[in-house]
């Protein structure tokens, strides 16, 4: 009778679970960073599950102790690239298994946790996975760092000496290339992004839908907001103050830094709850069915309200009032899209804007009422500065490809390339929707999936991907190198060819 593993005898649970419990705080370098899998388990007890499968259970009682110990150490995450922890791991499985690399096969792989832990544990991995976003996940993280991202040692010669530094080719072209695609993008539309004039840079532009009063003798737009608060802290406190002149609804920014707060004044209580609205102008209750409706009708709107400053020079955030300059520079960027939209289209035979149905969405995706609200195609999620961004990247990642090809890329390796380019891509539209919150208490910029659902929102905040801060593009390239730089240390592993490998699968 075949030896039990250790798993099937004893696992220090509580302790693994523990650890694994705090790798959702950890991101540099984690492959939760490189792409949203909602079902993607963490790396700690993958390692260490894998591990107590893949080794005997021992007959010696001290064995066991030690081995527990052992596990405990190995499923942490300052562990996962320390060179004597995994070599041991590694040694003990191989000697435990005829000194053969063990074959392991995951069918069901998803964000690719179980496999990459099997694969830093020296075993020869195959992942199967039918879902195309998994299977651009498990390539980035599995098949491109082990197949182009080795460190190679190279000697550099200049002027006065000669030196050998250590190179990841793959590193490098990720960041060049990330680097050309952000510049040119910036070259085309920068300008729809303008500093102030005393070089405050906008972080984003905080938005609110607007419906009609429903009152007859009113007609006024409502801005829609369940609270007015831009900064939340214990020590700052700033709130849109809303007044009415006539019969539009204007705003002034009160609270920390600027005129104090009116005492009868209440940032919590804004004008929707529920869908159900109350006209700051006459008071008049537009009640939740009427709201859908309306949005459904196309008699909703948006409206600018202000805009989220960064000056190089101070810290922090301010705020102030959208201007009409802010507006026309908005709808240039709109007249802009129109006629960028159809250049690609004819050049690539679609829309660049995705226009798949809303409704068509499998109910295991999440929560999506969004359509109930007139949202009803993918491109319907972004106002249109926002799907002139994306469509202008995407557009420079194609290009970036086809000039890496006419430098003489291989095809393959430019397509590992620009993989790792898409995946920053996909970042940049989580943060830059018109679904995306500003994070009042933390004064930032959050994304669409907080949670694996499409809810309505009724006011949002539109990213500036050129801001410099967190959330452009520059960010989520940082963060697609720190993994790609990650997944590149994994040792790789040796695999022989030949013979069915009955003895060495498990």
């Amino acid at each position: 009778m075949k030896d039990k593993s250790f798993i099937e005898e004893s696992f220090p649970v509580r302790e693994v679970s523990e650890i694994s419990a705090k790798e959702k705080n950890i991101r540099h370098g984690h492959i939760s960073t490189i792409h949203i899998w909602w079902t993607r388990k963490p790396l700690g007890s993958s390692r260490a599950t894998s591990y107590a499968a893949l080794i005997p259970a021992p007959k010696d009682v001290v064995e066991w102790d030690k081995i527990r110990q052992f596990i405990i150490e190995l499923s942490k995450w300052e562990n996962s690239l320390d060179h004597n922890t995994i070599e041991k791991a590694r040694k003990y499985i191989l000697n435990a298994n005829s000194g053969k690399p063990l074959r392991v096969l995951d069918p069901f792989s998803g964000g690719g946790s179980i496999p990459l832990e099997a694969l830093r544990l020296g075993c020869e991995v195959h992942a199967v996975e039918y879902n195309p976003v998994a299977v651009l996940i498990l390539k980035c993280t599995l098949e491109y760092p082990q197949k182009y991202g080795r460190t190679i040692k190279k000697e550099i010669k200049d002027d006065f000496l000669e030196k050998e530094v250590e190179i990841n080719h793959l590193l490098e072209d990720v960041k060049r290339w990330g680097e050309w695609v952000l510049e040119s993008a910036k070259k085309e539309i920068g300008k729809f992004y303008p500093a102030d004039e005393d070089g405050s840079i906008p972080v984003g532009y905080y938005w609110m839908r607007t419906i009609p009063c429903q009152n007859p003798v009113c007609g006024a737009d409502i801005p829609l907001t369940a609270n007015w608060w831009l900064a939340k802290k214990d020590n700052k406190k700033v709130s849109l103050y809303p007044y009415v002149e006539g019969k539009k609804v204007k705003f002034k920014i009160v609270g920390t830094g600027y005129e104090k707060i009116p005492a009868n004044f209440n940032p919590e209580k804004g004008t929707v709850s529920r869908a159900v609205a109350v006209c700051p102008v006459c008071g008049g209750v537009v009640d939740d069915d009427t709201t859908r409706k309306l949005f459904q009708q196309e008699k909703a709107g948006e409206r600018l309200i202000a805009v989220v400053l960064h000056n190089p020079k101070t810290t922090g955030k301010r705020y102030r009032i959208a201007t009409e300059k802010d507006m026309e520079v908005f709808k240039e960027a709109e007249k802009y899209l129109e006629e960028k939209r159809a250049k690609l289209m004819e050049e690539w035979g679609i829309d660049p804007v995705p226009d798949e149905p809303l409704k068509r969405v499998p109910v295991t995706f999440g929560v999506i009422n969004v359509w109930v609200y007139g949202m009803n195609t993918w491109g319907d999620l972004f106002n249109s500065r926002q799907k002139l961004a994306l469509i202008t990247f995407t557009e420079k990642v194609r290009m970036a490809y086809q000039k890496m090809i006419e430098e003489g890329y291989d095809k393959d390796y430019a397509k590992a390339v620009v993989s790792y380019l898409g995946l920053v891509l996909n970042r940049l539209a989580d943060k830059n929707a018109n679904l995306v919150v500003y994070n009042v208490v933390g004064e930032k910029i959050e994304h669409v999936f907080g949670r694996q659902a499409l809810p309505m929102t009724w006011d949002y905040i539109e990213l500036n991907v050129f801001s410099g801060g967190n959330g452009d593009w520059q960010a989520h390239h940082d963060w697609i190198l720190n993994v790609l730089s990650h997944l590149s240390q994994i040792p790789p592993v040796e695999v022989e060819d030949g013979g069915d490998g009955d003895e060495n699968e498990r």
